[in-house]
């Protein structure tokens, strides 16, 4: 039985051991190697969706003042300058828009500039995107037997922002005041924006070979020989539209993956024992707000507990402004 624990994402586990292929000796993959450049060729073409920065009313412009930076800083700023403006995603320009530039250690070895819109996210207007019942995916992977799964969140740049909302993302530079022709990371409604592309170009495929789900695209299929021509239709979707994926964030020809703390095979979808333990250590509730995250994120397990609802119930009182907090034998049991 699973008593505590939770992962909210997707998670998968690569044999550390085996060799990384090439993109040359992955079949079908191999066929479309113009769909993994090593680098993004440019701007991006001209799509059905643009990426928008809808304000809320009487909004004014936001302009904050940039931090005094390191010398190796200022090295890195300009490189990453002069690579965003050789790829035609920033140009110059005049705005009373300003977005602070930071840097994020990354490995603890390379510099990655980040620009952070907070102050404009804040004053932005939300977009909402429905989310697949967990329940309705798994039954669409039922007797799935190979699997292919492709990260996008590096994907962003394959998006123009809407040419009236290009100035609000202005951000300034020692090295001067630039904006953002593509759509960035860091922007909200950026995330919600590529998942309706992706949903529109898969569009026909959806619910019967492909999942966009958050962070990913799956490719599910039931035989090997089925996966040769589902992947060559997605592959080939990609090179018709020029939308481009990273190699190195790509799983081919997989015969189980972990998705949504489950992991699925041709044996079926059981629960990923290797997250049980997140749960199993969990901290004991100290308010009704902690049994409300717990009960959260536990909760992708009911159906694999009989008598769920029954054993969370005492706990569920402690979230009810009628009843006391306090801490009782049965809850310790039932938590425990």
């Amino acid at each position: 039985m699973i008593s505590k624990g939770y992962i909210y994402h997707f998670i998968w586990v690569k044999d550390s051991n085996s060799e990384t292929p090439t993109l040359e000796s992955v079949l079908v993959v191999n066929e479309f190697l113009e769909v993994f450049p090593g680098d993004l060729p440019g701007v991006p073409l001209e799509r059905e969706i643009d990426f928008g920065i809808d304000l809320l009313p009487d909004t004014q412009p936001i302009s904050i003042p940039s931090f005094r930076m390191a010398p190796a800083e200022l090295k890195e700023w300009k490189e990453q300058l002069k690579d965003l403006l050789d790829k035609g995603f920033i140009r110059p320009n005049i705005s009373p828009w300003g977005a602070l530039v930071l840097f994020v250690k990354k490995n603890d070895v390379s510099l990655i500039m980040y620009n952070d819109y907070r102050q404009l996210n804040k004053v932005t207007i939300n977009n909402k995107y429905l989310i697949p019942r967990f329940d309705d995916l798994f039954d669409q992977l039922q007797g799935a037997s190979c699997f292919y799964k492709r990260d996008i969140r590096s994907d962003y740049h394959q998006l123009k922002v809407r040419d009236s909302d290009i100035l609000k993302t202005s951000f300034r530079t020692r090295y001067g005041h630039y904006e953002f022709v593509v759509m960035f990371s860091g922007l909200t409604n950026a995330h919600a924006t590529f998942i309706d592309l992706m949903n529109m170009e898969f569009k026909q495929y959806l619910d019967l070979f492909v999942i966009v789900f958050i962070d990913y695209i799956l490719i599910y299929s039931r035989s090997e020989e089925e996966h040769v021509t589902y992947l060559r239709v997605v592959l080939q979707t990609l090179k018709d539209r020029q939308l481009f994926s990273n190699f190195s964030k790509c799983e081919f020809w997989l015969q189980s993956i972990a998705f949504l703390c489950h992991v699925v095979s041709i044996e079926g979808i059981r629960v990923d024992s290797q997250k049980i333990e997140a749960v199993q250590h969990w901290p004991r509730p100290t308010s009704p707000t902690d049994i409300k995250i717990f009960w959260g994120l536990a909760g992708y397990y009911r159906i694999f507990i009989e008598g769920f609802s029954s054993i969370a119930s005492p706990l569920t009182k402690l979230t009810q402004k009628k009843y006391k907090f306090q801490w009782s034998d049965e809850c310790e049991k039932n938590f425990s």
